[in-house]
């Protein structure tokens, strides 16, 4: 912090460095260990040949593919160096340390190359750069000028720089990371506040973040400014005004934004920055978020009132955002203490971050759909290099981060129930936690010390434990504890080297039901998440290769009104969730399921469920409203159903990565919303490249909007003519599908298996709106 600037905390509670937490036997640390011979797998050179190619300095071998050469080249490397900082610091690993120094080293040589400060590996990057300087931008959500969200990709190598010092004490990054942002600087001290408003249309993660933090590094102000600088108006203004208009919105563009936000509050700038943060995490959390802890479809946040969406798409919460709302809460608990922030904080971490790994094999997931009865995939380390592989790479390294925190040298604080030992070396403390939680619901606590000393020592209340139910014992004899902060309770005494403090955390299960209330519902017993193996049929994909789109679980679409139904007459549904006998966390719903072909499945911990399709959410009805119910899925599931069955390929426009996916370019064009839907339109044009592998599409299936009036456009595929379109639009405003024949020449055997389709603005006209587009058999 700024030293001009004071905490509003009167002492500043503190989480402990990664460094001084070690996890014990238990999912997590298997998690850990799984990371990390992944991690060790990945070939550092291939990762460095974006930057060494940058830089101008022949690489030392190939470039992966993917993600990594198709325009976001360098991203993973910039994850893959903050990864081996958190997994050095969490284990102390010799060759993961080595692997960490070749790689800041490797990078230097890149820098060093640039001459200017600059190291990305971004191709192309330093003619772009030049271009912005010069002023001259054309930024849209996922591109700037021509590249794709190159300041997005950049944010990944500030934040290796950063971890490399700042978690695994690397002296060397801290300087480079200084350079790079002088270079930042530089680039943009003669653009306008207007132009780097413009420049912020592009997606660029949390560089304020990283700004506020080298102020925080250096005492310097001018980065202060910095970060305040490059801070999303257009996202920070409604927040300060305490309005919600996230719907429609790239989830994951957003989070790091308003990460970046709370730690300028916390650096020394506007504390009203800070409440807009807290304003955010309150939205996102409390409206957006199912019970795994995740948000959003397809990326995008959906209608806080109307979750359909999620429980229909295979593009369920993306793990990158629940990374992120994970940097969020942990920074707004540290800024003020609230225990809601960890209340979600654990959730997520046990139901989202622990299940998105594969225990066995490893690989990172992207996308859990929340839709009955579907599955996920998993990365492999040669082969995927999306956003959600950097992000898991770095996730399993960090379980260490908040388990313990204090406030000066006379509170400790426990905040999470992971087996894990903390070395308190100013203190003179080591606490070990032993617990197989959840799997029993108690931990025990024991301290070693140099030598006795007063301090408090302070357990979390969960909000999962009933009222009054927090039982602790002090060497065996029960103790009366005090109310600490809110959310604690408090133990203040003189400690000894061998005490032992056991604490009782009672669990129950709860039916929790979609932000929306619609009646669909997960059951979570204590802060686990429990879920159902229903298939492991038509698993399409489940090892993803490197293919553009495999990080979609692609398989077969299981119907829903086929999935099984929880037929309770009482409010209370929970009630029907009885503990199988003999094993631990798992349990029965046969009473209340109506299909006899799933009676007999188990509840088990979500984050156990792998290779298989599976239920966290089930529809309840009650007797009387059973048939009723079975014919509202069935009648709304089944034109999506045989939609997707002949859908060839697909793009939403307005959506980044589908755009992105799918070969976007355009000129004078805008996205937008509409009822709840993304839209583009253009003055000029916008074009998609589909896939049509097998030549079987016969139609183009176009959806517009009846609002859309007197606009004239050309539809071309691969350059030829398919339509001339003249928009009447209708009275009501709804949508509606036009399907256009393809050519007959595009079936043959030498036709071209990718189409490319240009919307083409007549003259003073514009073309679109355009809200889907889609290749039908």
């Amino acid at each position: 912090m700024l030293p001009a600037l004071a905490s509003g905390q009167a002492v500043k509670l503190q989480s402990f460095p990664v460094a001084d937490v070690r996890l014990l036997d238990s999912p997590f640390q298997q998690a850990q260990q799984t990371d990390m011979a992944y991690l060790l797998a990945l070939n550092p050179d291939r990762l460095l040949a974006p930057y060494l190619a940058s830089a101008g300095l022949p690489p030392k071998a190939e470039c992966y593919g993917n993600w990594e050469n198709t325009g976001l080249d360098g991203h993973m490397g910039g994850h893959y160096l903050s990864a081996l900082a958190y997994m050095y610091a969490a284990t102390g690993d010799a060759q993961v340390q080595q692997h960490l120094n070749y790689f800041v080293d490797q990078l230097d040589a890149c820098q060093l190359k640039s001459g200017n400060g600059y190291l990305g590996g971004v191709p192309g990057g330093p003619a772009m750069w030049a271009e912005v300087k010069a002023g001259n931008i054309k930024a849209n959500s996922f591109g700037l000028n021509q590249k794709w969200v190159p300041l997005y990709n950049l944010h990944k190598t500030y934040a290796g720089l950063r971890d490399a010092y700042a978690v695994a004490g690397n002296a060397k990054a801290r300087g480079m990371l200084i350079k790079l942002t002088d270079w930042f600087l530089d680039l943009t001290a003669n653009l306008s506040d207007a132009q780097l408003q413009e420049m912020m249309r592009s997606e660029h993660g949390g560089l304020n973040e990283i700004f506020a933090d080298v102020a925080d590094l250096t005492h310097d102000r001018k980065y202060l400014a910095l970060a305040q600088r490059f801070s999303h108006q257009a996202v920070l203004q409604p927040l300060l005004a305490g309005k919600d208009v996230l719907n429609g919105m790239h989830a994951n563009t957003q989070i790091p934004k308003v990460i970046g936000f709370e730690r300028v509050a916390e650096v020394g700038g506007d504390p009203a920055w800070g409440g807009a943060a807290a304003f955010f995490w309150k939205t996102v959390v409390e409206n957006r978020t199912v019970s795994i802890g995740g948000n959003s479809v397809s990326e995008h946040f959906n209608p806080a009132t109307n979750f359909t969406s999620m429980l229909e798409s295979t593009e369920g919460p993306e793990t990158c955002n629940t990374y992120n709302m994970l940097k969020l809460s942990k920074e707004l608990y540290l800024a003020g203490g609230d225990t809601k922030y960890l209340d979600y904080y654990e959730r997520s971490t046990y139901n989202h971050i622990l299940s998105s790994q594969h225990p066995g094999q490893g690989g990172f997931v992207y996308f859990t759909p929340m839709r009955p009865r579907h599955y996920r995939v998993y990365s492999q380390p040669q082969d995927g290099f999306w956003c959600c592989v950097g992000s898991g790479l770095e996730n399993h390294g960090k379980y260490g981060e908040l388990v313990y925190a204090h406030r000066g040298p006379q509170e400790l604080l426990v905040n999470l129930f992971i087996p894990s030992r903390l070395n308190w070396a100013e203190q003179g403390l080591t606490l070990t936690q032993e617990t197989t939680f959840p799997n029993e619901e108690r931990t025990q606590l024991k301290l070693s010390l140099k030598k006795p000393r007063t301090f408090a020592l302070s357990i979390r209340q969960p909000k999962w434990v009933p009222a009054g139910q927090l039982q602790v014992q002090v060497n065996g004899r029960p103790v009366a504890t005090s109310a600490g902060a809110p959310g604690y309770v408090k133990l203040s005494r003189k400690w000894r080297s061998g005490d032992v403090v056991s604490v009782a955390l009672p669990m129950t299960t709860t039916a929790e039901y979609m932000p929306d209330k619609s009646s669909w519902v997960s059951f979570v017993h204590g802060p686990v998440v429990l879920a159902a193996v229903t298939d492991t049929t038509d698993l399409k994909g489940l090892r993803a290769d490197g293919a553009r789109m495999s990080h979609v679980p692609s398989g077969k679409l299981y119907p829903i009104e086929e999935a099984p139904v929880l037929v309770s007459a009482g409010l209370n549904v929970a009630e029907g969730i009885k503990p199988v006998a003999g094993q631990p966390l798992t349990f029965t719903a046969a009473g209340l399921i109506d299909s006899e072909k799933y009676r007999n499945v188990q509840l088990v911990p979500f984050y156990q469920i792998h290779d298989a399709r599976y239920m966290v959410y089930w529809p309840v009805t009650t007797p009387a409203g059973l048939l009723a119910r079975k014919e509202e899925l069935r009648r709304k599931d089944e034109e999506k159903r045989a939609l997707e069955a002949r859908t060839v390929d697909q793009v939403t426009p307005g959506e980044q990565q589908p755009e992105s996916d799918h070969g976007f370019q355009g000129e004078q064009t805008e996205t937008g919303t509409h009822r709840d839907r993304h839209w583009r339109h253009a003055k000029g044009w916008f074009s998609y490249s589909l896939r049509n592998p097998q030549r079987n599409a016969r139609t183009l299936r176009v959806t517009y909007a009846g609002g859309d009036k007197n606009r004239q456009f050309t539809i071309l595929v691969n350059g030829q003519l398919l339509a001339k379109v003249q928009m009447e639009g209708n009275q009501t405003g709804d949508f509606y599908d036009v399907e256009y024949a393809l050519p007959e020449a595009l079936r043959q055997p030498n036709a071209p298996t990718a189409l490319t389709v240009k919307f083409q603005a007549a003259a003073e006209s514009t073309a679109g709106g355009v809200y889907d587009v889609r290749l039908l058999k």
